[in-house]
């Protein structure tokens, strides 16, 4: 016990026995700094100082750029690019998504094979929308004072019809004696006009060419999409003037009268109008002379 007393005590004063550390000028022997100093006082000043320099290299990595040169952390620029091009790509596949399924009903306008008059274009692209009951739609007064400039603007718009006896509110594509009227009920979508071989077709109105292409049954064919939701279909033509992606004025020459496609019987120009995805009778929006 004693023995064990004894270690401990010379333990301690070894620990705190005090030494001096002199710095010399080596010529003259000039005493120039010295510090009082024990074992203990060395070595807490010594783990402090480690401490404090793993703390700052380590801040230095994590809030610096010097982090990218250690493996395993990957670059600020890469992960913003690779971020960027995330929502790109996401983006891509929505609107490829929605191309897709537009061109499929506009293929269904081609050939004619509509299993229901009350198809609407928006429910196609439901999924592409937010869920309505996720919105408040409370109006404010201003929503309230804008929905009111709205409709009284919408009086004077040209593809809004409030009457069915609205006369001229299209440009009217050929003039010509009609040979066969609109009858959804044998899935006559169009209205067909007979005129002189070569005669030009007008575009009904402004919009751009989604579709110039020849088509075995319907000859040449040329579809304009307008605003609001409105196409126009020009089939069986002797040849188109317009290019898919071209845009064209109200009353614009886009094509001729003709012959083409399996289905023709004659010169004549197969009118046809959709709203929203749905046939729609020329004679509502076009005053035939």
């Amino acid at each position: 016990m004693a023995k064990k007393k004894k270690k401990g005590k010379e333990i301690k004063r070894k620990l705190l026995h005090k030494y001096r550390l002199v710095i010399l000028n080596e010529n003259t022997f000039e005493e120039k700094i010295s510090f009082k100093l024990s074992r203990l006082n060395v070595f807490i000043t010594g783990s402090i100082c480690i401490v404090c320099l793993i703390a700052l290299t380590t801040l230095l990595i994590a809030f610096t750029p010097l982090r990218e040169y250690i493996p395993g952390y990957s670059s600020t620029k890469l992960k913003r690019q690779a971020t960027e091009l995330t929502y790109k790509s996401d983006s891509l596949v929505t609107v490829l998504n929605y191309t897709n399924k537009y061109l499929d009903n506009i293929r269904k306008v081609l050939n004619g094979d509509i299993a229901n008059n009350q198809m609407n274009r928006d429910s196609l692209f439901e999924q592409f929308k937010l869920d309505p009951a996720s919105v408040d739609l409370t109006p404010i007064k201003e929503d309230s004072i804008l929905r009111a400039q709205v409709e009284l603007e919408d009086k004077y718009n040209l593809f809004e019809r409030t009457d069915k006896n609205v006369n001229q509110i299209l440009f009217p594509p050929i003039n010509g004696s009609v040979s066969q009227d609109y009858d959804p009920k044998t899935k006559h979508y169009a209205i067909d006009i007979v005129a002189a071989k070569g005669t030009p077709v007008k575009s009904v109105a402004d919009g751009t060419v989604i579709f110039s292409e020849w088509t075995s049954e319907t000859g040449y064919v040329i579809i304009v999409e307008h605003k609001e939701g409105l196409l126009s279909v020009y089939k069986h033509n002797g040849s188109l003037s317009k290019a898919q992606g071209d845009l064209v004025r109200a009353g614009e020459v886009i094509a001729s009268v003709g012959n083409t496609g399996e289905l023709s019987t004659g010169p004549h120009l197969h009118f046809e109008l959709w709203n929203n995805s749905s046939p729609a009778n020329p004679r509502d929006y076009i005053d035939f002379k």
